[in-house]
């Protein structure tokens, strides 16, 4: 499908070119790890090859139809992906723990054709989904399904152990079923080729809050941000290919971006299915080569807190990349002293593909995300759109060969948020004097107190700092006599920790009208799989 696209089309301005030509390049070396199993360039080459000819094959699916990939990290994502792109199909990337609302929005919303999902996860209800969003081909796959025969079946035997869901698979394609069968066919040529085309919906709240929205980035926008994000890294890539840990899901585009930034530049992608599983996280660390590691906050500080983490063998390692949600300097400060590495912050969002800044990983300034991408333009606004001088405070509003082209099937929404080729971010940003920018907060989040703004971020990094705050949020809720007032809710480092001391430390950091009314303590706060804090629920009346 094509939609209306400022960048040109040339063959430099392509992501499928530039993915297949470092197929060819790089052919020998490894291209993706999971759960034991590498697949080489080579391998990736030939298998997307192959699907993407059995899915040109599928009755009803044309170039432009969309293709619903719902599953977490194995070396099988990539050869959907891919084979979707080389068969002219638009990835739409779902989360596998989607509850059935959510994932009935997104197959509704985007009029998916083709889904491939996760065998163990497919029960009953995710069928019916299915049923009703007539999906017309739907694929499964376990997660050795590309795995040697004794290893698959090791593994395979652990998973299925106490699964009860075989009915549900039936009327499925196995993916290893239709690999077999594509393997016989003869590969054809690439489908789409134009620079214009879609190649992700990706579903995020993002600038808009609310039901998720799909932006469409084209081959073009993903092309230009990897070699918007390969230009800012400079000479920190070995040419002779990184080993780059992803315990963040592919699903998620900053992940999914850095996954084809290093397919790109010849690297190595291990990826992590479950990082929340910590030891498990740490003995994949321990047998495989590493060099480079994406995360975000809350991974580094859990990771951090592990006896094993600290014993492992950090001097491989020299790029750390941090995105998703605020890096606190804490953090980035204890990741340093255990690992010898600095942590390089960046910023972006699913509407920009996702990379609009990144600190250099040669001259970091810690507490901002960085300087922009080349290619970027940005702008820091007031409330009348006026530009701000370096040091205040406004919207964020980018443009550059990254921003989507719109929202799906919502013009209304892509007229609010892209005005005159800008895109308005909804977080508020501020410029220090040598181009770094840090982001204050969300738009939507900072909270007005008697005509004065505060910015939440601002209150948890100093409360984070105290030694019986283990994290916290902070957040507006509405006043009895009208207007705001702040909630701070605290998960507690120590069970001594009590409010009067809280309440005594804000009025020694805080100016008068930045105190809370309410402090609630919390096991725990609300966070979305990839680790961003759910602050609409903290912002719901009654208990916690």
């Amino acid at each position: 499908m094509l939609v209306e696209q400022s960048s040109p089309d040339s063959q430099a301005a392509r992501l499928l070119e530039l993915l297949e030509e470092a197929l060819v390049a790089h052919a020998d070396r490894p291209a993706f790890t999971s759960l034991g199993r590498t697949l080489s360039y080579a391998e990736l080459d030939r298998l997307s090859r192959s699907l993407a000819a059995w899915l040109r094959g599928l009755e009803g699916v044309r170039p432009g139809d969309r293709l619903a990939v719902q599953l977490p990290n194995l070396v099988q994502y990539p050869v959907v992906a891919l084979a979707a792109l080389r068969a002219g199909l638009v990835v739409v990337n779902l989360n596998p723990l989607c509850v059935p609302r959510e994932l009935e929005h997104m197959l509704s919303d985007s009029g998916a054709r083709v889904w491939v999902g996760y065998a163990p996860l497919v029960d009953e209800a995710l069928v019916e989904v299915l049923d009703r969003c007539q999906i017309a081909h739907r694929l499964h796959t376990w997660p050795a399904d590309l795995h040697a025969a004794l290893s698959r079946w090791v593994i395979h035997g652990r998973v299925r152990l106490g699964l009860r869901n075989g009915s549900s698979l039936k009327g499925m394609t196995p993916l290893a079923r239709a690999l077999a069968t594509a393997e016989a066919m003869t590969p054809s040529v690439t489908g789409r080729q134009s620079a214009a085309e879609l190649a992700f919906l990706q579903y995020t709240g993002g600038t808009t809050g609310g039901t998720p929205r799909a932006a469409m980035l084209s081959q073009a926008n993903m092309a230009a941000n990897i070699r918007q994000t390969l230009l800012a890294f400079g000479d920190t890539l070995n040419p002779s290919g990184e080993h780059l840990v992803l315990p963040l899901p592919l699903y998620h585009i900053y992940a999914n971006l850095l996954a084809w930034v290093m397919v790109a530049s010849g690297g190595h992608c291990l990826l992590i299915s479950n990082p929340r599983d910590l030891q498990a996280l740490i003995a994949a660390l321990r047998r495989n080569p590493w060099t480079a590691f994406a995360g975000l906050n809350t991974l580094f500080l859990a990771l951090c807190e592990q006896q094993d983490f600290g014993l492992l063998d950090f001097s491989g390692l020299h790029l750390t990349i941090s995105g998703g949600m605020p890096l606190a300097p804490q953090t980035a400060q204890l990741w340093r002293q255990i690992t010898g590495c600095e942590i390089s912050e960046g910023y972006g969002l699913t509407e920009a593909s996702p990379v609009v800044t990144l600190n250099p990983p040669d001259a970091i300034e810690l507490g901002t995300v960085g300087l922009p991408l080349p290619d970027t333009e940005l702008r820091i606004v007031d409330s009348q759109d006026q530009e701000l001088a370096a040091g205040q405070a406004g919207e964020l509003l980018v443009k550059g060969p990254q921003v989507m082209a719109g929202y799906w099937q919502d013009p209304e929404k892509t007229a609010q948020t892209l005005q005159d080729g800008w895109l308005r971010t909804g977080d508020m940003a501020v410029r220090n004097e040598r181009g770094y920018v840090s982001i204050v907060d969300r738009k939507k989040d900072m909270v007005v107190i008697s005509g004065f703004n505060v910015y939440p971020r601002e209150l948890e990094e100093v409360l984070n700092a105290h030694e019986g705050v283990r994290e916290c949020a902070v957040l507006g809720i509405p006043a009895p006599q009208g207007g705001e007032m702040i909630r701070l809710c605290v998960v507690p480092e120590s069970p001594t920790l009590e409010e009067a001391e809280l309440r005594a430390f804000c009025r020694q950091q805080f100016s008068a009208y930045k105190q809370p009314a309410e402090i609630v303590f919390m096991d725990s706060l609300p966070r979305s799989p990839v680790g961003k804090l759910l602050r609409y629920r903290l912002r719901q009346p009654g208990p916690l």
